[in-house]
């Protein structure tokens, strides 16, 4: 019997997938644990258009992030430090911090988590930060540190 996972199941398929199983095995376990669909042609329709519906999600989605990107890539953020006598700076800029600046200043919120820095900011001067909005679209965000006074 042919039937469509609607779930992972372990050693047998992954959500979505269209498998050939045993009949006793499809009617004693996967259809009354709702593990699973019966193929008949109404079900892979309904699957055909589920997957439609997905991959138009992720285009959007895709498309949304890389206005961002293209948005973030103009801004700048002020960040200030304080530093102490000959410049010396105490500790360095977080990517909290560099997520609650760019808020206050812009009005853009982004998860703290999607900004990647290579090595902590701990000095004066402008930065440019990586920030992950997709898996395949990455934006740069310039970051201006100022001494605090």
């Amino acid at each position: 019997m042919k039937v469509i996972l609607m779930e992972d199941v372990k050693k047998l398929g992954k959500k979505g997938e269209i498998i050939e199983v045993n009949d006793g095995y499809a009617r004693n376990f996967i259809l009354p644990k709702k593990l699973g669909l019966e193929a008949n042609g109404k079900n892979l329709n309904d699957l055909k258009l589920q997957n439609a519906n997905k991959e138009r999600l992720a285009k959007e989605q895709l498309e949304a992030a890389k206005e961002f990107a293209k948005e973030l890539e103009t801004k700048t953020v002020l960040v200030k430090m304080k530093a102490g006598e000959g410049g010396r700076v105490f500790g360095s800029i977080s990517t909290k911090e560099i997520a609650q600046s760019l808020k206050a200043q812009c009005d853009m919120e982004i998860d703290k988590k999607k900004i990647q820095l290579a090595e902590p900011i701990k000095s004066f001067g402008v930065y440019e930060v990586a920030v992950k909005l997709h898996p395949k679209v990455t934006g740069i965000l310039k970051v201006k540190v100022q001494e605090d006074k």
